[in-house]
Protein backbone atom coordinates (compact mmCIF):
# COMPACT_ATOMS: atom_id res chain seq x y z
CA UNK A 1 0.00 0.00 0.00
CA UNK A 2 3.17 2.20 0.66
CA UNK A 3 3.98 2.76 -2.81
CA UNK A 4 0.48 3.02 -4.04
CA UNK A 5 -0.19 5.91 -1.26
CA UNK A 6 3.31 7.40 -2.71
CA UNK A 7 1.93 7.48 -6.02
CA UNK A 8 -1.66 8.96 -5.37
CA UNK A 9 0.35 11.78 -3.71
CA UNK A 10 2.67 12.37 -6.46
CA UNK A 11 -0.40 12.49 -8.64
CA UNK A 12 -2.28 14.64 -6.65
CA UNK A 13 0.74 17.37 -6.36
CA UNK A 14 0.85 17.60 -10.15
CA UNK A 15 -2.98 18.22 -10.48
CA UNK A 16 -3.85 21.23 -12.72
CA UNK A 17 -6.42 22.49 -9.94
CA UNK A 18 -9.11 21.37 -6.92
CA UNK A 19 -11.45 19.35 -9.10
CA UNK A 20 -8.59 17.61 -11.02
CA UNK A 21 -7.04 16.84 -7.39
CA UNK A 22 -10.25 15.17 -5.93
CA UNK A 23 -10.95 13.83 -9.12
CA UNK A 24 -7.87 11.62 -8.75
CA UNK A 25 -8.18 10.83 -5.17
CA UNK A 26 -11.50 9.38 -5.07
CA UNK A 27 -10.71 7.27 -8.60
CA UNK A 28 -7.56 5.74 -6.91
CA UNK A 29 -8.44 5.42 -3.53
CA UNK A 30 -11.81 3.61 -5.00
CA UNK A 31 -9.30 1.26 -6.68
CA UNK A 32 -7.00 0.71 -4.41
CA UNK A 33 -8.96 -0.58 -1.45
CA UNK A 34 -11.66 -2.68 -3.74
CA UNK A 35 -14.46 -0.47 -2.69
CA UNK A 36 -17.49 0.38 -4.68
CA UNK A 37 -17.80 4.18 -3.89
CA UNK A 38 -15.15 6.67 -2.70
CA UNK A 39 -16.64 10.61 -2.19
CA UNK A 40 -15.05 13.61 -0.83
CA UNK A 41 -17.14 16.49 0.63
CA UNK A 42 -15.34 20.04 1.14
CA UNK A 43 -16.73 23.05 3.56
CA UNK A 44 -17.95 25.77 1.52
CA UNK A 45 -16.31 29.14 2.03
CA UNK A 46 -19.66 31.19 1.34
CA UNK A 47 -21.86 28.98 3.91
CA UNK A 48 -21.79 26.45 6.87
CA UNK A 49 -22.21 23.20 4.43
CA UNK A 50 -20.81 20.60 2.89
CA UNK A 51 -20.61 20.01 -0.66
CA UNK A 52 -19.96 16.81 -2.65
CA UNK A 53 -17.20 17.51 -4.82
CA UNK A 54 -15.94 14.85 -6.55
CA UNK A 55 -17.34 11.28 -6.53
CA UNK A 56 -15.93 7.57 -8.10
CA UNK A 57 -19.55 5.27 -7.46
CA UNK A 58 -21.95 8.04 -6.68
CA UNK A 59 -24.74 9.19 -9.35
CA UNK A 60 -21.83 11.62 -11.13
CA UNK A 61 -24.83 14.15 -11.35
CA UNK A 62 -24.81 14.67 -7.64
CA UNK A 63 -21.26 16.50 -7.79
CA UNK A 64 -21.37 19.39 -6.87
CA UNK A 65 -24.81 20.08 -6.34
CA UNK A 66 -25.60 17.91 -3.09
CA UNK A 67 -24.79 19.83 -0.09
CA UNK A 68 -25.06 19.25 3.78
CA UNK A 69 -25.69 21.07 6.78
CA UNK A 70 -22.44 21.34 9.29
CA UNK A 71 -23.90 19.00 11.30
CA UNK A 72 -26.23 16.92 8.97
CA UNK A 73 -25.95 13.03 7.88
CA UNK A 74 -22.84 10.75 8.19
CA UNK A 75 -20.76 13.78 6.80
CA UNK A 76 -21.51 16.05 9.50
CA UNK A 77 -20.99 13.32 12.16
CA UNK A 78 -17.31 13.20 10.84
CA UNK A 79 -16.93 16.57 10.89
CA UNK A 80 -18.38 17.62 14.26
CA UNK A 81 -16.11 14.97 16.25
CA UNK A 82 -13.09 15.68 13.82
CA UNK A 83 -12.75 11.51 14.29
CA UNK A 84 -13.02 8.35 11.62
CA UNK A 85 -16.43 7.10 11.79
CA UNK A 86 -16.42 3.35 11.19
CA UNK A 87 -20.07 1.25 10.18
CA UNK A 88 -21.18 -1.93 9.49
CA UNK A 89 -24.85 -0.37 7.93
CA UNK A 90 -24.66 3.00 7.84
CA UNK A 91 -28.59 3.07 7.56
CA UNK A 92 -29.05 2.09 10.82
CA UNK A 93 -26.98 4.70 12.32
CA UNK A 94 -29.01 7.56 14.06
CA UNK A 95 -27.41 10.41 11.94
CA UNK A 96 -27.73 8.76 8.55
CA UNK A 97 -29.50 11.21 6.12
CA UNK A 98 -30.57 9.53 2.70
CA UNK A 99 -30.15 11.70 -0.15
CA UNK A 100 -31.85 10.18 -3.30
CA UNK A 101 -29.69 11.94 -6.05
CA UNK A 102 -26.64 10.20 -5.31
CA UNK A 103 -27.93 6.42 -5.58
CA UNK A 104 -25.97 5.67 -2.43
CA UNK A 105 -29.01 3.32 -1.04
CA UNK A 106 -27.58 0.17 -2.33
CA UNK A 107 -24.40 0.92 -0.53
CA UNK A 108 -24.28 -0.28 3.12
CA UNK A 109 -20.59 -0.59 5.05
CA UNK A 110 -19.15 3.16 5.38
CA UNK A 111 -15.70 4.97 6.49
CA UNK A 112 -15.47 8.53 6.86
CA UNK A 113 -12.20 10.19 8.32
CA UNK A 114 -12.14 14.29 8.76
CA UNK A 115 -9.49 16.38 6.81
CA UNK A 116 -8.21 18.09 9.19
CA UNK A 117 -5.61 20.84 8.70
CA UNK A 118 -3.96 23.29 11.73
CA UNK A 119 -7.13 21.98 14.33
CA UNK A 120 -9.68 22.68 11.25
CA UNK A 121 -12.09 20.59 9.26
CA UNK A 122 -11.94 21.61 5.72
CA UNK A 123 -13.61 18.38 4.52
CA UNK A 124 -14.81 14.85 4.91
CA UNK A 125 -13.30 11.71 2.90
CA UNK A 126 -15.31 8.86 2.98
CA UNK A 127 -15.45 5.38 1.12
CA UNK A 128 -18.71 3.03 0.45
CA UNK A 129 -19.54 -0.96 -0.19
CA UNK A 130 -22.17 -2.93 -1.03
CA UNK A 131 -21.60 -5.29 1.82
CA UNK A 132 -22.25 -4.98 5.36
CA UNK A 133 -18.98 -5.24 6.97
CA UNK A 134 -16.95 -3.00 9.45
CA UNK A 135 -13.45 -1.83 7.59
CA UNK A 136 -10.48 -3.52 8.83
CA UNK A 137 -7.49 -1.63 10.23
CA UNK A 138 -5.29 -1.34 7.61
CA UNK A 139 -7.91 -0.14 5.47
CA UNK A 140 -8.46 2.43 8.21
CA UNK A 141 -4.63 3.47 8.42
CA UNK A 142 -4.21 4.28 4.59
CA UNK A 143 -7.55 6.14 4.69
CA UNK A 144 -6.80 8.27 7.22
CA UNK A 145 -3.13 8.44 5.80
CA UNK A 146 -4.62 9.56 2.59
CA UNK A 147 -6.80 12.48 4.28
CA UNK A 148 -3.53 13.90 6.06
CA UNK A 149 -2.17 14.26 2.75
CA UNK A 150 -5.39 15.71 1.18
CA UNK A 151 -5.81 18.43 3.98
CA UNK A 152 -2.47 19.25 3.22
CA UNK A 153 -3.48 20.10 -0.16
CA UNK A 154 -6.94 21.48 0.59
CA UNK A 155 -4.48 23.86 3.11
CA UNK A 156 -2.33 25.11 -0.32
CA UNK A 157 -5.30 25.82 -1.87
CA UNK A 158 -7.36 27.74 0.50
CA UNK A 159 -5.19 28.07 4.12
CA UNK A 160 -7.85 29.53 5.75
CA UNK A 161 -9.55 26.19 6.32
CA UNK A 162 -12.40 26.44 3.90
CA UNK A 163 -12.64 25.97 0.19
CA UNK A 164 -14.54 28.26 -2.51
CA UNK A 165 -16.89 26.25 -4.63
CA UNK A 166 -15.92 26.93 -8.27
CA UNK A 167 -18.94 24.98 -10.06
CA UNK A 168 -17.34 26.58 -13.73
CA UNK A 169 -13.93 25.82 -12.98
CA UNK A 170 -12.29 25.06 -16.16
CA UNK A 171 -9.36 22.20 -15.65
CA UNK A 172 -5.91 23.81 -17.18
CA UNK A 173 -6.95 27.15 -17.06
CA UNK A 174 -3.55 27.88 -15.11
CA UNK A 175 -0.43 26.90 -16.27
CA UNK A 176 2.91 26.00 -14.30
CA UNK A 177 6.09 24.48 -14.62
CA UNK A 178 6.45 21.32 -12.03
CA UNK A 179 9.94 20.45 -10.29
CA UNK A 180 11.06 19.44 -6.90
CA UNK A 181 10.30 20.65 -4.09
CA UNK A 182 13.74 22.30 -2.08
CA UNK A 183 13.39 24.56 -0.07
CA UNK A 184 9.64 25.56 1.33
CA UNK A 185 8.22 28.34 1.57
CA UNK A 186 6.26 31.05 -1.05
CA UNK A 187 7.68 33.45 -3.44
CA UNK A 188 6.78 36.42 -5.70
CA UNK A 189 9.12 38.01 -7.28
CA UNK A 190 11.38 39.17 -10.56
CA UNK A 191 13.36 36.82 -12.34
CA UNK A 192 17.26 37.54 -12.39
CA UNK A 193 19.42 35.13 -14.78
CA UNK A 194 22.81 34.77 -14.76
CA UNK A 195 25.55 36.07 -16.92
CA UNK A 196 24.57 35.75 -20.15
CA UNK A 197 28.86 34.83 -20.42
CA UNK A 198 28.10 31.67 -18.72
CA UNK A 199 27.36 28.96 -21.09
CA UNK A 200 29.85 26.46 -21.35
CA UNK A 201 27.73 24.25 -23.73
CA UNK A 202 28.45 27.15 -26.41
CA UNK A 203 31.90 27.50 -26.31
CA UNK A 204 33.87 25.97 -29.82
CA UNK A 205 36.93 24.73 -30.07
CA UNK A 206 39.65 27.60 -30.96
CA UNK A 207 43.41 27.58 -31.26
CA UNK A 208 45.35 29.11 -29.28
CA UNK A 209 47.42 32.53 -30.51
CA UNK A 210 49.75 31.87 -27.68
CA UNK A 211 49.04 29.27 -25.72
CA UNK A 212 51.62 30.65 -22.89
CA UNK A 213 48.86 33.74 -22.48
CA UNK A 214 46.15 31.27 -22.16
CA UNK A 215 47.36 29.17 -19.71
CA UNK A 216 48.36 32.48 -17.73
CA UNK A 217 44.23 33.59 -18.35
CA UNK A 218 43.39 30.30 -17.13
CA UNK A 219 45.04 30.15 -13.80
CA UNK A 220 44.01 33.79 -13.42
CA UNK A 221 40.57 32.85 -13.43
CA UNK A 222 41.24 30.04 -10.68
CA UNK A 223 43.24 32.86 -8.42
CA UNK A 224 39.84 34.93 -9.44
CA UNK A 225 36.89 32.32 -8.22
CA UNK A 226 39.15 31.44 -5.40
CA UNK A 227 38.65 34.89 -4.31
CA UNK A 228 35.38 35.27 -5.16
CA UNK A 229 35.08 32.22 -2.85
CA UNK A 230 36.36 33.65 -0.32
CA UNK A 231 34.76 37.05 -0.33
CA UNK A 232 31.25 35.43 -0.96
CA UNK A 233 32.27 32.94 2.49
CA UNK A 234 32.87 36.08 4.55
CA UNK A 235 29.49 37.63 3.27
CA UNK A 236 27.32 34.73 3.68
CA UNK A 237 29.47 34.65 7.65
CA UNK A 238 26.57 36.20 9.63
CA UNK A 239 23.31 34.44 6.95
CA UNK A 240 24.48 30.95 6.90
CA UNK A 241 25.24 28.46 9.97
CA UNK A 242 28.87 26.64 10.23
CA UNK A 243 27.78 23.34 8.25
CA UNK A 244 26.44 25.09 5.56
CA UNK A 245 29.60 27.58 5.02
CA UNK A 246 31.36 24.96 4.72
CA UNK A 247 29.97 24.04 1.10
CA UNK A 248 32.63 27.17 0.01
CA UNK A 249 35.45 24.51 1.35
CA UNK A 250 34.33 22.59 -0.83
CA UNK A 251 34.33 24.89 -4.12
CA UNK A 252 37.49 26.04 -2.82
CA UNK A 253 39.04 22.43 -2.61
CA UNK A 254 37.85 21.50 -6.00
CA UNK A 255 39.36 24.55 -7.68
CA UNK A 256 42.80 23.65 -5.58
CA UNK A 257 42.69 19.97 -7.33
CA UNK A 258 45.72 19.01 -9.78
CA UNK A 259 43.19 17.13 -12.03
CA UNK A 260 40.57 20.05 -12.47
CA UNK A 261 43.02 22.69 -13.06
CA UNK A 262 46.16 20.33 -14.69
CA UNK A 263 44.00 19.03 -17.04
CA UNK A 264 42.51 22.03 -18.27
CA UNK A 265 46.19 23.35 -18.59
CA UNK A 266 47.24 19.78 -20.58
CA UNK A 267 44.33 20.76 -22.79
CA UNK A 268 45.45 24.62 -23.52
CA UNK A 269 49.07 23.11 -24.29
CA UNK A 270 47.50 20.64 -26.99
CA UNK A 271 46.17 23.15 -28.51
CA UNK A 272 43.10 24.27 -27.62
CA UNK A 273 42.09 28.01 -26.39
CA UNK A 274 41.23 28.44 -22.48
CA UNK A 275 37.55 28.17 -22.51
CA UNK A 276 37.33 25.32 -25.01
CA UNK A 277 39.79 23.44 -22.66
CA UNK A 278 37.38 24.11 -19.46
CA UNK A 279 34.53 23.43 -21.29
CA UNK A 280 36.03 19.69 -22.20
CA UNK A 281 37.61 19.41 -18.42
CA UNK A 282 34.53 20.23 -16.82
CA UNK A 283 32.16 18.01 -19.09
CA UNK A 284 34.09 14.78 -18.37
CA UNK A 285 34.98 15.95 -14.40
CA UNK A 286 30.87 16.01 -14.69
CA UNK A 287 30.20 13.32 -16.41
CA UNK A 288 32.02 10.82 -14.27
CA UNK A 289 29.91 11.92 -11.46
CA UNK A 290 26.51 11.92 -13.47
CA UNK A 291 27.09 8.17 -14.12
CA UNK A 292 27.70 7.31 -10.57
CA UNK A 293 24.06 5.70 -8.72
CA UNK A 294 24.62 7.42 -5.76
CA UNK A 295 22.13 10.04 -5.27
CA UNK A 296 24.65 12.70 -3.43
CA UNK A 297 27.56 11.92 -5.30
CA UNK A 298 25.33 12.68 -8.67
CA UNK A 299 24.43 15.96 -7.27
CA UNK A 300 28.36 16.94 -7.10
CA UNK A 301 28.54 17.70 -10.55
CA UNK A 302 25.84 20.29 -10.53
CA UNK A 303 28.95 21.65 -8.43
CA UNK A 304 31.91 20.80 -10.89
CA UNK A 305 29.83 22.20 -13.25
CA UNK A 306 28.94 25.73 -11.50
CA UNK A 307 32.47 26.24 -10.78
CA UNK A 308 33.21 25.48 -14.47
CA UNK A 309 30.58 28.44 -15.52
CA UNK A 310 32.20 30.66 -12.90
CA UNK A 311 36.05 30.24 -14.75
CA UNK A 312 34.47 30.88 -17.97
CA UNK A 313 32.42 34.16 -16.59
CA UNK A 314 36.23 35.43 -16.05
CA UNK A 315 37.45 34.13 -19.22
CA UNK A 316 35.66 35.47 -21.28
CA UNK A 317 34.47 38.74 -19.72
CA UNK A 318 37.18 41.31 -18.47
CA UNK A 319 35.17 43.93 -17.03
CA UNK A 320 32.47 42.93 -14.95
CA UNK A 321 29.83 45.56 -14.42
CA UNK A 322 28.54 45.63 -10.75
CA UNK A 323 24.44 43.86 -11.18
CA UNK A 324 21.24 46.02 -10.11
CA UNK A 325 18.71 43.40 -8.26
CA UNK A 326 14.92 44.39 -7.99
CA UNK A 327 13.55 44.36 -4.92
CA UNK A 328 12.43 40.87 -4.86
CA UNK A 329 15.11 38.61 -6.65
CA UNK A 330 14.59 35.23 -7.89
CA UNK A 331 17.39 33.38 -9.30
CA UNK A 332 16.52 31.55 -12.67
CA UNK A 333 19.11 29.18 -14.04
CA UNK A 334 19.73 25.64 -15.39
CA UNK A 335 22.29 25.40 -11.93
CA UNK A 336 22.98 28.21 -9.62
CA UNK A 337 26.04 28.46 -7.28
CA UNK A 338 26.65 29.14 -3.91
CA UNK A 339 28.70 32.30 -4.93
CA UNK A 340 26.11 33.51 -7.20
CA UNK A 341 23.35 33.25 -4.40
CA UNK A 342 26.06 35.14 -2.23
CA UNK A 343 26.17 37.94 -4.74
CA UNK A 344 22.50 39.14 -4.26
CA UNK A 345 22.14 41.26 -0.64
CA UNK A 346 20.03 39.60 1.89
CA UNK A 347 17.20 41.57 1.75
CA UNK A 348 16.79 41.04 -1.81
CA UNK A 349 16.92 37.52 -2.30
CA UNK A 350 13.70 36.14 -2.33
CA UNK A 351 13.90 32.73 -3.77
CA UNK A 352 15.83 30.28 -5.95
CA UNK A 353 15.02 27.94 -9.19
CA UNK A 354 17.26 25.65 -10.65
CA UNK A 355 16.48 23.68 -13.56
CA UNK A 356 18.73 20.69 -12.75
CA UNK A 357 19.54 19.66 -9.55
CA UNK A 358 18.31 17.47 -6.57
CA UNK A 359 16.60 18.09 -3.63
CA UNK A 360 20.20 17.29 -1.69
CA UNK A 361 21.67 19.48 -3.80
CA UNK A 362 23.88 22.19 -1.97
CA UNK A 363 21.93 24.99 -3.41
CA UNK A 364 18.93 23.19 -2.12
CA UNK A 365 20.25 23.29 1.67
CA UNK A 366 21.67 26.80 1.20
CA UNK A 367 18.35 27.98 0.44
CA UNK A 368 16.94 26.18 3.51
CA UNK A 369 19.44 27.87 5.53
CA UNK A 370 18.64 31.21 4.84
CA UNK A 371 14.65 30.76 4.34
CA UNK A 372 13.91 30.97 1.50
CA UNK A 373 12.26 28.57 -1.39
CA UNK A 374 13.87 26.86 -3.75
CA UNK A 375 12.95 24.51 -6.83
CA UNK A 376 15.48 22.39 -8.25
CA UNK A 377 15.02 19.82 -11.21
CA UNK A 378 12.27 21.86 -13.30
CA UNK A 379 13.55 20.53 -16.41
CA UNK A 380 14.27 21.95 -19.71
CA UNK A 381 12.69 25.91 -20.21
CA UNK A 382 14.01 28.47 -22.45
CA UNK A 383 14.24 30.62 -20.65
CA UNK A 384 17.09 33.28 -22.47
CA UNK A 385 14.12 36.42 -22.67
CA UNK A 386 13.17 36.01 -19.02
CA UNK A 387 15.21 38.24 -17.06
CA UNK A 388 12.99 41.14 -15.49
CA UNK A 389 9.74 38.63 -15.74
CA UNK A 390 7.43 38.44 -13.31
CA UNK A 391 7.60 35.26 -11.24
CA UNK A 392 5.72 32.79 -8.45
CA UNK A 393 7.55 30.35 -6.66
CA UNK A 394 5.96 27.71 -4.49
CA UNK A 395 8.33 25.59 -2.81
CA UNK A 396 5.99 23.73 -0.76
CA UNK A 397 4.62 21.95 -4.06
CA UNK A 398 7.28 22.36 -6.18
CA UNK A 399 5.68 24.68 -8.77
CA UNK A 400 7.04 27.82 -10.53
CA UNK A 401 4.26 30.46 -12.53
CA UNK A 402 5.82 32.43 -15.00
CA UNK A 403 4.63 35.72 -16.13
CA UNK A 404 1.45 34.80 -13.65
CA UNK A 405 -2.01 36.39 -14.35
CA UNK A 406 -3.39 38.48 -11.76
CA UNK A 407 -5.78 36.15 -10.61
CA UNK A 408 -2.57 33.84 -9.41
CA UNK A 409 -0.62 36.29 -7.94
CA UNK A 410 -3.78 37.64 -5.76
CA UNK A 411 -3.87 33.89 -4.55
CA UNK A 412 -0.35 33.27 -3.91
CA UNK A 413 -0.28 36.88 -1.90
CA UNK A 414 -3.12 35.96 0.18
CA UNK A 415 -1.72 32.32 1.24
CA UNK A 416 1.33 34.37 2.05
CA UNK A 417 -1.31 36.27 4.02
CA UNK A 418 -2.37 33.65 5.84
CA UNK A 419 1.07 32.27 6.26
CA UNK A 420 1.78 34.83 8.78
CA UNK A 421 -1.12 34.81 10.00
CA UNK A 422 -0.98 31.26 10.87
CA UNK A 423 2.28 32.00 12.26
CA UNK A 424 1.06 34.58 14.71
CA UNK A 425 -1.76 32.03 15.75
CA UNK A 426 0.74 29.16 16.37
CA UNK A 427 2.48 31.62 18.24
CA UNK A 428 0.02 32.02 20.22
CA UNK A 429 0.03 28.46 21.61
CA UNK A 430 4.05 28.36 22.20
CA UNK A 431 3.87 28.26 26.23
CA UNK A 432 0.90 26.34 26.43
CA UNK A 433 1.72 22.47 27.56
CA UNK A 434 1.34 20.01 25.59
CA UNK A 435 -1.35 18.06 27.40
CA UNK A 436 -4.29 15.88 26.28
CA UNK A 437 -7.77 16.23 27.60
CA UNK A 438 -7.58 13.60 30.62
CA UNK A 439 -3.56 15.39 31.42
CA UNK A 440 -1.71 13.17 30.31
CA UNK A 441 1.46 15.16 29.08
CA UNK A 442 2.93 14.52 25.79
CA UNK A 443 6.96 15.24 24.61
CA UNK A 444 6.90 17.87 21.41
CA UNK A 445 10.08 17.40 19.50
CA UNK A 446 11.25 18.96 16.25
CA UNK A 447 12.73 17.55 13.34
CA UNK A 448 15.71 19.60 11.62
CA UNK A 449 18.56 19.04 9.21
CA UNK A 450 20.86 22.17 10.21
CA UNK A 451 22.93 23.44 13.56
CA UNK A 452 20.72 26.63 12.68
CA UNK A 453 17.38 25.22 13.64
CA UNK A 454 18.04 24.88 16.70
CA UNK A 455 16.53 28.05 17.16
CA UNK A 456 13.58 26.66 16.03
CA UNK A 457 13.55 24.72 19.42
CA UNK A 458 13.00 27.72 21.58
CA UNK A 459 10.97 29.50 19.40
CA UNK A 460 8.42 26.79 18.97
CA UNK A 461 8.18 25.89 22.35
CA UNK A 462 9.00 22.42 21.82
CA UNK A 463 11.36 19.99 24.59
CA UNK A 464 13.86 19.07 21.71
CA UNK A 465 15.03 17.71 19.22
CA UNK A 466 13.39 14.76 17.51
CA UNK A 467 15.41 13.91 14.52
CA UNK A 468 18.08 15.20 13.44
CA UNK A 469 19.45 14.99 9.65
CA UNK A 470 22.58 13.80 9.97
CA UNK A 471 23.15 13.54 6.37
CA UNK A 472 23.51 17.64 5.86
CA UNK A 473 26.73 17.06 8.26
CA UNK A 474 28.51 14.65 5.30
CA UNK A 475 27.26 16.70 2.33
CA UNK A 476 28.71 20.13 2.83
CA UNK A 477 32.30 18.96 3.71
CA UNK A 478 34.43 17.36 1.01
CA UNK A 479 35.37 14.29 3.29
CA UNK A 480 33.93 12.44 6.13
CA UNK A 481 33.81 14.19 9.14
CA UNK A 482 35.65 12.07 12.08
CA UNK A 483 33.96 10.52 15.15
CA UNK A 484 35.10 13.49 17.36
CA UNK A 485 33.70 16.11 14.95
CA UNK A 486 30.00 14.36 14.32
CA UNK A 487 30.09 14.01 18.33
CA UNK A 488 30.71 17.94 18.66
CA UNK A 489 27.69 18.53 16.46
CA UNK A 490 25.13 15.91 18.16
CA UNK A 491 25.95 17.49 21.01
CA UNK A 492 24.78 20.33 20.14
CA UNK A 493 21.29 19.11 19.22
CA UNK A 494 20.66 18.06 22.39
CA UNK A 495 18.62 20.75 24.02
Amino acid sequence: MLGTLQHIVQQVNEAANLNEALAIVVHRVKEAMAVDACSVCIKNATADHYVLMASDGLNPESVGRVQLAANEGLVGLVAARQELVNLENAADHPAYRYVPETGEERYHSFLGVPLVHFRKVVGVLYIQRRTRQIFGKDEVAFLVTIAAQLAGALNSAAPDGIITVLKNERPHSVSFNQGLPGAPGIAIGTIVLPSPFANLESVTDRGPEDIAVEETAFREAVSAVQEELRTSAALMATRLPSEARAIFDVYALMLGSDSLVEDTVARIRAGNWAPGALRDTIAEHSRAFDQMEDLYLRGRAEDIRAIGRRLLMYLQSDAREPREYPERSILLGDEISVARIAEVPAHRLAGVVCLRGSVSSHIAIVAKALGVPAIMGLGHLPIGNLEGHPIVVDGYQGRVFIDPSPIVIEEFERLVRAEKERTVELGKLRDLPAETLDGVTVKLNVNIGLLSETNEVEESGADGVGLYRTEFTFMVRHAFPVEEEQYHVYRQTRL
